[in-house]
């Protein structure tokens, strides 16, 4: 259950281990300090490492991939992923090695629940259409995954923006929620991995950040029924041309 006692208990033992790590380096044979409810790492991993512990730091990374780019979540710790992991300490103010040790695992802790979703989005927000993610154009589990990318991809970006909350007014769809509503016959909610957002910052704003975020489906502002949201998906090309997109 997410509660904030949990989340300032994680984020007080990602910041006193973060300063300590800053005296002390990354130690390449540490293991992480703590243990958590949804995923916990059991070595520190660099580039040329291997397996699902990498798949799973890549999950989390994916909104870390640079402009028009997409993190590759393969499992396998190369020259993507390191530029993903600098990219993450840096949004931290960790030591930018590209080396995921104590500090950097113990971040990404502090920054997930315990069904691993990242601290400020819900699967609940992703998915109004039915609890069961059935029904659209890939299987329950892998429209529930790509959910789950999206979120880590979100929260990347939300940070980049200040840390404001970002509004979710759609998520993923099966193909009767999506014709209910008049989605493209071919729309990224169908998959899981589409979200439209609203409130404030700005449409555009929000456009225009989700380009470094790893999202290759931007639609906004002057794109035909795209003038009170930005829908952002996995693939598909971008077109905000109120936006300069």
């Amino acid at each position: 259950m997410r509660t904030a006692f949990r989340r300032i208990g994680r984020a007080l033992a990602a910041c006193a281990l973060a300063a300590s790590t800053a005296l002390v380096g990354v130690v390449a044979t540490s293991s992480p300090a703590q243990a958590d409810g949804c995923y916990t790492w059991g070595r520190v991993l660099a580039q040329g490492a291997s397996g699902e512990d990498v798949r799973q730091l890549q999950i989390r990374l994916a909104g870390y991939a640079g402009y028009n780019a997409q993190l590759a979540l393969d499992g396998a710790f190369g020259p993507a992923t390191r530029s993903a992991v600098i990219r993450f300490q840096q949004a931290y103010g960790l030591a930018a090695d590209g080396v995921a040790g104590p500090a950097t695992q113990n971040q990404l802790y502090a920054l997930q629940d315990d069904d691993c979703t990242p601290v400020n989005f819900t699967y609940a927000e992703l998915n109004r259409c039915n609890s069961t993610w059935s029904g659209g154009a890939v299987s329950a589990a892998t429209a529930r995954f790509n959910a789950l990318v999206s979120m880590w991809k979100l929260q990347a970006m939300r940070r980049a923006l200040g840390s404001v909350p970002i509004n979710i007014s759609s998520g993923f769809r099966s193909y009767s929620c999506n014709s209910a509503v008049g989605g493209a016959s071919n729309s990224r909610h169908l998959y899981g991995d589409g979200v439209d957002l609203v409130g404030s910052p700005s449409f555009c704003r929000l456009a225009q950040q989700a380009r470094y975020h790893g999202f290759g489906n931007i639609l906004g502002p002057g794109y035909p029924g795209h003038n009170d949201h930005t829908h952002v998906g996995a693939v598909g090309g971008w077109s905000a041309p109120s936006c300069g997109i």
